[in-house]
């Protein structure tokens, strides 16, 4: 990950905007597939997220996600999945 939280910040941005709309995917017309994630899977996808998150200088963080909004995807990610196994 390392690549990805040291490139430019319009990179950054970019990617970490996908990230958010597979969430978003993943959550609706998804239904739940976990191939369609940047991170191949949810754990990956959101602890890269994070990082990626993280990576921001404190000024420059985007002010469309924080930390908290990634975990709310996180928890909303895991319930949809265990609903799927139910």
């Amino acid at each position: 990950m390392e690549l990805f939280t040291t490139g430019s910040l319009t990179f950054r941005y970019s990617l970490l905007s996908r990230m958010e709309s597979d969430c978003k995917y993943f959550l609706g017309y998804g239904n739940g597939c976990e191939k369609h994630l940047w991170g191949g899977n949810i754990d990956e996808h959101i602890s890269s997220m994070m990082e990626l998150y993280k990576s921001f200088p404190d000024d420059l963080k985007p002010e469309w996600i924080n930390e908290t909004r990634i975990s709310e995807y996180a928890d909303a990610m895991k319930k949809k999945t265990s609903q799927k196994v139910a």
